[in-house]
C-alpha cells in the first residue's frame, strides 16, 4: 500500500469482483421474460396452423409464410405465384416510413440546431415545448389530428373563411394525412438525438472554417454534418423503426389505399376470425427487416470507429 493511502484504499474496485452474474441476474430475468419471451412466442406461433374458428392448432408448418409470399388460388390447388398484395403493403410501409424519416430530418435538424444555439436558460423551455405532445396518449393525439384536418374541421373552415380555397380540401384518407400523422407522432424522436449531438459540437470549428473563407454550405457539409452524424443516424432509426410498424396513423388518418404493415398485423389478431399464425409471420418478417437495418448501422459504426 502506498504511503499515506487510507486504510482499505485500492480495494473498492474488487468489491464486486466475481459477483457480476448475481448482480445482473434480475436485469437478465426481466429482459428475458418481458422482451425475449414474447418474441420467441411470436416466432413459435408463426409456424403453427390456423384453426378454422380462430386460434391455432399445434401443428407446425410454413403455411403462414407461404401465404405471405405466394398465391395458390382460392382453394390452394393452383400453381404458386408471387403474392404481390402483402409485398406491396410492406413496400408501402417502407416508403411511408422512409418519407416520414426524411421529413422529420428536414424539420428536426434546423429545430435541434436552433435549440442548441440558444442560451442555456431558454434551451430547457424549447425542449419543454418539443416534448409537451408526449404528455398526451398517442391515440388521443392522432384522433385530434383527424378532427383538425377533416372536411369540416378547423383547418378547412379557416381556409374557407379567408378565401384561400373554394371547397374543403380532401385530406383525410390520403397518403398526406398518414405522413402528417407520422411526422407529428415521431418528430421529437428526431429532434432530441440531434440536439444532444449539436450541444456537444465545438463551434470554434465553424469559426475556424469561416476564417479560412469557407462558405456556410461547405462548413455544414464538411465539418458540422460529420460531427453530428451519430445524432442524425440515431434520430433516423428512432423515427423509421416505429413508423414502419405504425398502425394508428394509417387506420385513423388513412384508408384502404394507405394500408400499412402495422395495420395488417393488427387485423390478424382481432376477434375470433383473425389469423394468428399469419399475423405472427408478418411480425417476424417485419422484425427481420428492422434487425437487418440495425445490423447494417452497427457494422458501419464499427468500420467508422476502426478508421
Amino acid at each position: 500500500m502506498a504511503a499515506g493511502a487510507p486504510m482499505g484504499a485500492g480495494t473498492s474496485s474488487h468489491i464486486y469482483e466475481g459477483n457480476a452474474p448475481r448482480l445482473m441476474a434480475p436485469s437478465w430475468i426481466f429482459i428475458g421474460f418481458f422482451l425475449l419471451a414474447p418474441v420467441i412466442m411470436m416466432a413459435v406461433y408463426s409456424f403453427l396452423t390456423k384453426e378454422f374458428r380462430g386460434g391455432v392448432i399445434w401443428e407446425f408448418s410454413l403455411a403462414a409464410y407461404d401465404q405471405f409470399f405466394f398465391d395458390r388460388g382460392l382453394f390452394g390447388d393452383e400453381p404458386p405465384s408471387i403474392e404481390w398484395t402483402y409485398i406491396g403493403i410492406f413496400w408501402r410501409s417502407i416508403w411511408q416510413a422512409g418519407l416520414a424519416t426524411f421529413v422529420c430530418l428536414l424539420i428536426g435538424f434546423p429545430t435541434a440546431w436552433f435549440i442548441a444555439t440558444r442560451d442555456p436558460q431558454s434551451r430547457s423551455i424549447w425542449l419543454f415545448l418539443v416534448t409537451i405532445p408526449y404528455w398526451v396518449n398517442l391515440l388521443i393525439r392522432t384522433v385530434s389530428m383527424k378532427f383538425l384536418i377533416r372536411d369540416t374541421g378547423p383547418l378547412n373552415e379557416f381556409l374557407l373563411q379567408v378565401g384561400v380555397i373554394g371547397e374543403p380540401l380532401g385530406l383525410i384518407n390520403t397518403n398526406f394525412a398518414v405522413q402528417l400523422g407520422l411526422f407529428y407522432s415521431y418528430l421529437p424522436f428526431m429532434v432530441l438525438p440531434i440536439y444532444a449531438a449539436v450541444e456537444r459540437y465545438d463551434f470554434a470549428l465553424s469559426e475556424a472554417a469561416a476564417d479560412l473563407y469557407s462558405g456556410a454550405w461547405t462548413t455544414l457539409r464538411l465539418i458540422i454534418l460529420p460531427v453530428v452524424k451519430p445524432g442524425i443516424i440515431a434520430g433516423c432509426i428512432l423515427v423509421f423503426v416505429p413508423s414502419l410498424g405504425a398502425f394508428l396513423a394509417p387506420d385513423l388518418l388513412g384508408g384502404a389505399k394507405t394500408f400499412m404493415i402495422g395495420s395488417l398485423i393488427e387485423e390478424q389478431f382481432k376477434g375470433n376470425a383473425g389469423n394468428w399464425p399469419f399475423g405472427a409471420a408478418a411480425s417476424m418478417i417485419l422484425l427481420t427487416i428492422v434487425l437487418c437495418i440495425l445490423l447494417v448501422y452497427a457494422r458501419n459504426q464499427n468500420k467508422t470507429e476502426i478508421r
